[in-house]
């Protein structure tokens, strides 16, 4: 049996300020953004040079419910990982655009590791492993 995620949704209050820090700030690859009706659009998003990697559906809060999980989807918990090949290049580019370190720069037996909080709140891992691990 073969699986793989292919996207996941990431709860968001507003298409273009979502769109503007991932592709502007990160530097993701703007992959879909196509109006469904006049309220809700299919956005998504992908790290750059990932070509088999999980996209990422910025999904428009649609009701009080969903709009409290903006930036909170896993309780507080670091959410996602980006792994890099080049952390200082990466790291820089989260200090150009001010984005919120939360924990700075370690180097740990499993990889050079900082954690970021996107526009939200939501809480990353910037990676890099060391050479030759997966």
């Amino acid at each position: 049996m073969k699986q793989r995620i292919a996207q996941f949704a990431l709860v968001v209050d507003d298409y273009d300020t979502a769109i503007a820090f991932y592709v502007d700030i990160l530097g993701f690859d703007l992959l879909e953004d196509t109006e469904l009706s006049p309220e809700k659009r299919w956005v998504r998003v992908r790290p750059r040079g990932t070509e088999n990697g999980a996209a990422i559906l910025l999904a428009k809060a649609k009701n009080e419910e969903e709009l409290a999980a903006v930036g909170n989807q896993t309780g507080g918990r670091v959410f996602l990982f980006l792994e890099t090949d080049d952390f200082d290049r990466d790291y820089q580019r989260l200090e150009k655009y001010d984005v919120t370190i939360v924990r700075e720069k370690s180097v740990e037996e499993y990889g050079t590791v900082a954690v970021f909080a996107d526009l939200y709140g939501n809480l990353w891992d910037l990676i890099q492993r060391p050479v030759g691990t997966t």
